[in-house]
């Protein structure tokens, strides 16, 4: 196994797209197999010697950035094991953790086949997808990462190897026996709390008679490293028509998302005005506009034409601008469409870097029934604050990230203050702190604010269990000092 100790290589491990700053490490192991992965867990906890499980630093949380101990790099775990297809239908991928989540998709393209999740950054790992249930703009369609997991992979701290499939070990309850896969008696509780049913990837995923693999998806590095995955493909669309619709004011643009979700679409994303501003500075074509709706329809090639007669009566009766609105039927425009709506988060990390504070970005979900007090509060808020900021995101799922941009410390110090705000709005809806990116170490309090100390308290008794040493991704999801 590669072991690397220089100080300019470990500290390429030292950041991810969180922004945080601080982090240190002794060494990087690059582990290329199960069995070293195994090995190296079995000797750090025998010596008490944390390991932080990194991929390719696309997270937004924080929750690679060790503080302390070994770095663990899945870059080597870089492997399609096999793929298959099961009908004409169906098939499935057996990947190493390291793998990126573009090989999986080309991979799976080239069996005519099609994995769903669709995380903005295709350069992630797939160990990371799963660590953090990622989710992506086709969640709305399709679901997170977690319903496309059939078997993973796992080494425990203490180097012990799980093989879990899924529908293979069901919980009693809140009670998993998992001695059947450890050949040893080993049974574990879990927490009581519960979660709000909504897109959520905010703290461990529990629930009643709870398949036990399930577990291991969002669990953020703390409970287990995975090394394998085996992955459920499903039938490429046939067709995808790409449109990107613009209006004279916020009701009419989410007047024309009610009428998408009756419809039926692939995705629906939503941008404000400061969002669409920050996009003109660098495609002069964006229209000025107070709200767009980017979304995506997957029709037969015989329904192409009635499809898009259907959704030009729709944009007529919001009151779009009709003859702003763009389309895309064929991959190049797909791709020209796709680079504008990806070009929001490239400009505002433009944005971050010149001003030189880290962006407060939320991660927040509601209920649908709940969703519009939410962007009022959004609104209301963000206008008071005085702070550049830009709205946009999933609104499929009534999952919007607003950015808030400092450039100053009193204005970082408002914009912190404004998400605790901002988040215990969304709790007191019935949602979440975290739809997507995780909590990582930077969103602790707002987990609390979700389940309570209670709930956190339950959290860190299940690490305990399958962690005993405590030696995986300190820091993640809660606080240390829980764990002593």
């Amino acid at each position: 196994m590669l072991v690397k100790n220089d100080p300019d290589i470990i500290k390429g491990f030292m950041e991810d797209s969180s922004g945080m700053q601080g982090g240190y490490a002794e060494s990087v192991f690059f582990p290329e197999n199960t069995g070293e992965v195994s090995s190296l867990l079995k000797e750090m906890n025998k010596k008490g010697i944390p390991v932080t499980v990194s991929g390719n630093g696309t997270g937004v949380t924080a929750g690679r950035i060790p503080f302390g101990g070994v770095v663990l790099s899945t870059e080597k775990l870089n492997r399609i094991i096999k793929t298959e297809r099961l009908s004409e239908k169906s098939g499935i991928m057996s990947v190493q953790a390291g793998v990126t989540l573009r090989a999986i998709k080309n991979a799976a393209e080239s069996e005519g086949l099609l994995y769903p999740p669709d995380p903005t950054e295709d350069t992630a790992c797939i160990g990371g997808n799963i660590s953090t249930n990622a989710s992506g703009a086709r969640g709305y369609r399709y679901g997170s990462t977690r319903r496309y997991v059939n078997r993973l992979k796992i080494v425990l701290a203490d180097g012990k190897i799980l093989d879990i499939s899924r529908n293979a070990i069901l919980a009693k309850g809140r009670t998993i026996d998992l001695s059947s896969i450890l050949d040893e008696r080993f049974t574990i509780k879990l927490p009581a709390y519960k979660m709000p049913h909504i897109k959520n990837a905010a703290g461990y995923y529990i629930y009643d008679d709870m398949d036990a693999i399930d577990i291991f998806v969002g669990q953020e590095g703390t409970l287990g490293v995975i090394t394998e995955a085996g992955l459920d493909l499903i039938q490429r669309e046939e067709q995808i028509l790409t449109f990107f619709a613009f209006f004279g004011s916020d009701i009419d643009a989410l007047n024309f998302v009610s009428s998408l979700r009756r419809e039926g679409a692939l995705s629906i994303e939503y941008f404000d005005d400061n969002s669409l501003r920050i996009l003109r500075k660098r495609f002069l074509t964006v229209p000025k506009a107070r709200a767009a709706v980017f979304f995506e329809k997957e029709v037969a090639k015989k329904d192409e034409n009635e499809t898009i007669e259907k959704v030009s009566n729709l944009l007529k009766k919001c009151n779009a601008f009709y003859d702003k609105t763009w389309l895309a039927q064929s991959p190049y425009e797909y791709e020209k469409l796709r680079e504008i709506r990806h070009g929001l988060p490239e400009s505002i990390n433009e944005i971050v870097k010149k001003n030189g504070f880290p962006k407060i970005g939320t991660d927040l979900a509601v209920p649908e029934k709940a969703f519009d007090k939410m962007l009022e509060y959004y609104k209301k808020g963000l206008a008071g604050s005085r702070i550049e900021h830009a709205v946009f995101g999933h609104i499929g799922e009534c999952h919007l990230h607003a950015n808030m941009l400092p450039s100053s410390k009193e204005e970082y110090r408002r914009a912190k203050k404004l998400y605790a705000k901002l988040a215990d709005k969304a709790v007191r809806l019935g949602g979440t702190v975290s739809a997507e990116h995780g909590i990582g170490k930077l969103k602790h309090s707002y987990l609390e604010k979700m389940y309570g100390c209670k709930g956190i308290r339950e959290m860190v008794a299940l690490k305990r269990e399958l962690d005993p040493g405590r030696i995986l991704g300190i820091g993640n999801i809660f606080p240390k000092e829980l764990l002593a």
